[in-house]
């Protein structure tokens, strides 16, 4: 017999859905047989799979390890790395608790795996809850932290990570609706920014080339942008401003092509900037970083509940 345990990350939710998860190969017909026949039962009575879980139940499987392992129980986890590698950019927290983690992701990064052998963000998430107690690694079964925000890779800033299903939802919607949710970033960008600006715009993008456009008219596939910029300080010689930037909207690439075709590319951005520039600059990045990041009040995860979390310039940048 194989027993699990309901964790908070399987409460709340029916049996039949629990069961989906730690027997993710398993038909519902199957299934329903074994609920049927009692070979799968919820802390040690019959069960049909229409009860709701709560933590600290018990689900007992008696079926022989092979068949359990054959249709996918307690198998996910082992093939997934956790193991942050050796030489991987060192990663600022700058809170955590068991729902979320806000931290800083480093320039260079990737906010999720490109390829299967990728390590980024979201898997240094996941290490980091088992590493912290939050998550044990029999847990990674049923359920995956993961990150819930996405910047390039050559973008640095705060990001956000849900350690629990309570946090990943809540986190997930909130990022979805942006609507109470107010992110700014820190640009540095060619000449001279002497006002604020609020531009709209429509973008579309070329999925081959991984690149977007930028037009003052709605365009086949297009969608509409709005950014807000304003003035921070800019350098003596007139090449370039710092701005802070406000999104309204949060599409791919936004504020990269939008500040562009606007005539204030950002330095480092060797894919919409003024490369001559970059290149007599020596700049290996994007001078582009998410500083700021305000959440509303949150009664499920009252440890960000009305928090704003904010970082400075980063020092590496050239000073105005």
């Amino acid at each position: 017999m194989i027993e699990i345990r309901v964790t908070d990350n399987l409460a709340g939710q029916r049996l039949s859905k629990v069961l989906n998860k730690l027997l993710k190969d398993a038909p519902d017909s199957f299934l329903y047989k074994m609920l049927r026949k009692k070979n799968i039962t919820l802390n040690g009575k019959k069960a049909d799979g229409t009860e709701k879980t709560e933590s600290g139940d018990t689900v007992q499987f008696f079926l022989s390890p092979e068949t359990y392992e054959k249709m996918g129980g307690a198998a996910d986890h082992r093939n997934l790395s956790v193991k942050v590698p050796e030489g991987f950019p060192k990663i600022l927290v700058l809170y955590e608790d068991s729902d979320v983690c806000i931290f800083i992701k480093p320039a260079g990064v990737l906010s999720q795996k490109a390829e299967e052998g990728d390590f980024s963000a979201n898997e240094w998430a996941i290490a980091e809850a088992l590493k912290q107690g939050y998550l044990k690694e029999s847990e990674l079964a049923v359920f995956h932290p993961a990150v819930v925000n996405r910047l390039d890779r050559n973008t640095q800033g705060i990001m956000a990570a849900g350690f629990s299903i309570n946090g990943l939802q809540v986190l997930s919607e909130l990022f979805r609706e942006r609507e109470n949710l107010a992110k700014d970033y820190y640009a540095l960008v060619k000449g001279t920014v002497s006002s604020p600006r609020d531009e709209s715009a429509f973008l579309s993008k070329d999925e081959a080339s991984n690149k977007v456009k930028i037009t003052t008219f709605p365009a086949p596939d297009s969608k509409p942008v709005r950014t807000s910029f304003e003035p921070v300080k800019a350098a003596k010689n007139g090449k370039f401003t710092l701005v802070s930037v406000h999104l309204h909207t949060g599409r791919s690439h936004q504020i990269r092509a939008h500040l562009s075709s606007l005539g204030f590319p950002v330095l480092g951005d060797m894919k919409y900037g003024d490369r001559a520039l970059n290149r007599e600059m020596n700049l290996p990045y994007q001078c582009l970083c998410s500083y700021r990041l305000s959440f509303p009040e949150l009664p499920k995860l009252p440890g960000i509940s009305g928090k704003t979390f904010e970082i400075p310039v980063p020092e590496e940048w050239p000073k105005c």
